[in-house]
């Protein structure tokens, strides 16, 4: 039995290509150095592609596979995939929610942890001999009895509430809209959260609506004891402004996960000692990512079969 046709857009891995070889019939499109020319040279009836969150899904790939069906990727975040042209084509779409909260979650109290204990550098203070020849190194923040405010309380943003109270942190969040039945406390404008807060914590989607949301306002308002942490997506943050705003002291300290251009990382950023700096590594664990693969597989599989899909977007 022919094996259906399948465009990987971004690599996956091992993990995840071999068991798609098992299913389908793999076009390695992010393997292409004259990526329109193999869209074009594909055969006739392309149904199933697999992305990452990262590299997602253009227009200019939908329209070119007519017999598109579904966009699996990878990743909680989807913001790549251009969601409007596949709902017009009639493409779903899935992602890989729930697998990595507890990941994200545990890399962002790291974070918190390390900047507020100053952690990376205490550690060069050690190595480079500063402690014996200098003495001890400076007294340093803690997270117990501080509030944090959460910007986004989606799964991973309620990941991060309950770890942040084990270190008896207050926890408050903004959000489109107030939830239901939630212990925290909600504020609907997040320069007013920022105001109130020591920390805070964004976790939102990137969408229209709260690119930027972190923006000269909403530091200002969090001042010269506040401290950002960003595990979200890089555009939620005016970069420009964050970086003014640690310079010249108007906010305490940033840890950051993801960035507006990545991988790069402005200069400015890395020459800033109250910085605590991640290569986007909130989900990056053997077991997490192998986790995400496996439901990218479920969902294409589950397509192919005839079955609802396990985590549609779309």
């Amino acid at each position: 039995m022919t094996k259906p046709d399948l465009l990987l857009a971004a690599d996956l891995g091992p993990r995840v290509t071999d068991q798609l070889e098992a299913d389908f019939t793999l076009h390695r499109y992010c393997d292409a150095e004259d990526k329109p020319a193999f869209l074009a040279a594909l055969p006739e009836g392309v149904r199933f592609l697999a992305t990452g969150g990262g590299t997602g899904c253009s227009r200019e790939i939908i329209e070119a596979l007519p017999a598109l069906e579904i966009i699996s990727s990878f990743g909680v975040g989807y913001d790549a995939v251009d969601v409007a042209a596949a709902r017009a084509h009639g493409v779903r779409v899935t992602n890989t929610p729930d697998v990595l909260n507890d990941c994200v979650a545990e890399v962002t109290l790291a974070l918190m942890l390390a900047l507020a204990h100053r952690l990376p550098e205490a550690e060069r203070y050690v190595r480079e001999g500063r402690w014996e020849a200098e003495g001890n190194f400076p007294l340093t923040a803690e997270l117990t009895g501080r509030t944090v405010g959460i910007i986004g309380l989606g799964r991973i943003g309620k990941a991060i509430a309950r770890l942040a109270q084990a270190f008896s942190m207050r926890v408050v969040y903004h959000g489109r809209r107030e939830q239901d039945h939630q212990p925290y406390q909600y504020y609907a404008d997040p320069e007013a959260m920022a105001r109130d807060v020591d920390w805070l914590v964004v976790i939102a989607p990137s969408t229209d609506e709260t690119r930027g949301i972190v923006n000269r306002r909403v530091l200002d308002a969090l001042g010269p004891e506040g401290r950002l942490v960003n595990v979200a997506r890089g555009d939620l943050v005016d970069e420009p402004e964050l970086i003014a705003a640690l310079t010249e002291g108007r906010i305490a300290g940033a840890a950051l996960d993801v960035f507006a251009q990545e991988p790069h990382v402005p200069e400015a950023l890395r020459a800033i000692d109250n910085v605590v700096l991640l290569p986007h590594q909130g989900s990056a664990t053997h077991k997490t990512r192998a986790a995400m693969g496996d439901l990218v597989v479920r969902n294409l599989q589950a397509h192919l079969h005839g079955k609802p899909v396990p985590t549609p977007v779309v």
